[in-house]
């Protein structure tokens, strides 16, 4: 993904209340309270985080992290890479008044404590990981989540969700927006159930432009789409094992996935596709559709590959979740 210029580091005190609502529709319609006293929690990768109060001034810099403070109904201060956000992430849109840090992986840190924190999101997998390290030495507390974990997308995905409520006082909040993510995966699965899918193997894929040719990425057991298509009662076709030494072969142990070529997808038989195309000027699929592999394919040949609504983010927080339910559905049932 292209990285986006850092952002301005003039920035304008906030009227008072200016971390709530969004202007979103179910945030303007949210009747859940948020709670003032201290906060002592334990974060993803062990750390002990204490806030005098909830934190109101929050900057994010994982895009999974940016639209759970939007499902929450707080507005962050500063997220990473927000032109990008606002290509691959549809499920909440990131106001026009959110500074931007510059790249995920490499936020400019002027621009950010510009901003004036009082907590930093970041995605981490061990408590000493090197951001950790860099932002502590600010003194602003920093909130570290596990972005992913093969072994339970889903559980991590609301565990950090639920671990955002916590430290920015909107654990009621929380608590709602997942009760309704179940419910509407639940529905999700009646619905699927009921359309009787005759081919039932899958395999989500996406995928980029490198040296000229097409990289297919797969998702494979411990991916987040495909436990979401395993939910509604597919099976993955993908059959790698987790392999921590990603990139020697396997899917990876935090993602659940691998790596292919065109010709790779040939593995899977005649399993149905269902693949990311954001539409973008960049988009591998465009070089995908050329190849004679791809067309030959029994699920290209037989009109089962399947294109996924461009801005569904693949690893998103719950309302990413739901739109990848509603695409996966809607495409099962031809509604």
């Amino acid at each position: 993904m292209t990285a986006t210029a850092c952002g301005t580091t003039k920035v304008d005190e906030p009227a008072a209340g200016s971390s709530t609502a969004p202007s979103s529709q179910t945030c303007a319609d949210d009747k859940t309270t948020t709670s003032t006293g201290p906060v002592s929690m334990t974060d993803g990768v062990g750390r002990k985080v204490e806030l005098a109060k909830p934190a109101q001034r929050v900057a994010v810099l994982e895009w999974q992290q940016t639209e759970d403070l939007l499902t929450l109904c707080l507005t962050p201060v500063a997220a990473a890479d927000t032109k990008g956000y606002g290509t691959y992430v549809k499920a909440e849109p990131l106001p026009a008044s959110v500074v931007n840090t510059g790249e995920r992986g490499e936020p400019d840190l002027d621009a950010l404590y510009a901003t004036k924190p009082d907590l930093i999101i970041v995605e981490a997998f061990k408590a000493d990981d090197e951001q950790i390290t860099k932002l502590e030495k600010r003194g602003v507390p920093v909130l570290a989540t596990v972005g992913a974990d093969a072994k339970g997308q889903i559980a991590n995905m609301k565990k950090v969700f639920s671990m955002i409520g916590q430290a920015t006082g909107r654990t009621e909040r929380a608590d709602l927006v997942l009760r309704q993510f179940d419910e509407h995966l639940a529905a999700a699965r009646k619905t699927a159930e009921a359309a009787n899918i005759k081919s039932k193997e899958f395999l989500f894929f996406d995928g980029w432009i490198e040296g000229g040719n097409v990289v297919i990425r797969p998702y494979g057991k411990g991916a987040l789409f495909t436990e979401l298509g395993e939910q509604l009662g597919m099976t993955t076709a993908w059959t790698d094992k987790i392999n921590a030494a990603y990139g020697s072969g396997g899917v990876d142990p935090s993602y659940g996935l691998a790596q292919t070529d065109i010709e790779g997808l040939t593995a899977v038989g005649s399993a149905s596709l269902f693949y990311s195309d954001d539409d973008t000027p960049d988009s591998y699929v465009k070089e995908l559709r050329k190849s004679p592999i791809w067309t030959a394919l029994p699920a290209v040949k037989e009109g089962r590959a399947y294109p996924f609504p461009a801005g569904v983010w693949g690893a998103g927080g719950p309302k990413s979740n739901e739109q990848a339910i509603d695409a996966y559905v809607k495409i099962l049932t031809g509604k």
